[in-house]
């Protein structure tokens, strides 16, 4: 089985964990090897939380520099910040709803131009997908559920060696059944949304 890698990158709260947590649940029931580690910084004041995934047979859960086969951010600048882990084969997905910084609130710093984050992401990879995940979540009538839609977005792309059934049922495993049927539709609009955009 071909070895596959993926970063996730997001500011704590957007719900990175229980996307990489639906994911290994869907390559445990798949019989999927998998190796996942994540990294949370500052988290809850807002810090970058990031997951590594690697899917097949891998002897670390590190993805280097240049590694990853696939990069999904769901902050803009977060996105931006991990460009070094891709290549020029590397697929990426980026919601493009920025989560301003302290420090650009407060004017001490200044946010990235979307455009231009944009064309430095295209110039260095292979495909980019961008869209504003935040209204497909509010469309879906959870503003919470970016993570549900960049995951649909990623399930569209045939990257991961994981079907839309089988994502789905993880989904019913891992989301609580309040949310379900919100999560579900953000699922599909973030699936259909990367599908425009290709």
């Amino acid at each position: 089985m071909k070895t596959t890698r993926l970063i996730i990158v997001a500011v704590g709260g957007q719900g990175n964990l229980l996307a990489s947590s639906v994911l290994g649940e869907a390559a445990l029931m798949a019989d999927i090897p998998l190796q996942m580690s994540e990294i949370h910084g500052m988290a809850q004041r807002g810090g970058v939380v990031e997951s590594a995934l690697i899917f097949g047979n891998a002897r670390s859960t590190i993805i280097a520099d240049g590694e990853a086969d696939i990069l999904v951010g769901f902050e803009p600048a977060e996105t931006l910040r991990a460009l070094n882990r891709c290549n020029t084969d590397t697929v990426v997905i980026t919601n493009l709803a920025p989560l301003m910084p302290f420090t650009v609130n407060i004017g001490k710093g200044v946010y990235p131009d979307l455009k231009q984050l944009q064309n430095l992401i295209r110039a260095k990879t292979a495909k980019l997908i961008a869209f504003n995940a935040a209204k497909l979540a509010e469309k879906a009538g959870n503003p919470l559920a970016v993570n549900m839609v960049l995951l649909g977005a990623l399930i569209q792309t045939g990257v991961l060696p994981l079907e839309t059934d089988q994502v789905k049922e993880a989904m019913q495993h891992k989301t609580k059944p309040a949310f379900l049927a919100s999560n579900l539709k953000a699922f599909e609009l973030g699936y259909t949304a990367a599908a425009k955009a290709a």
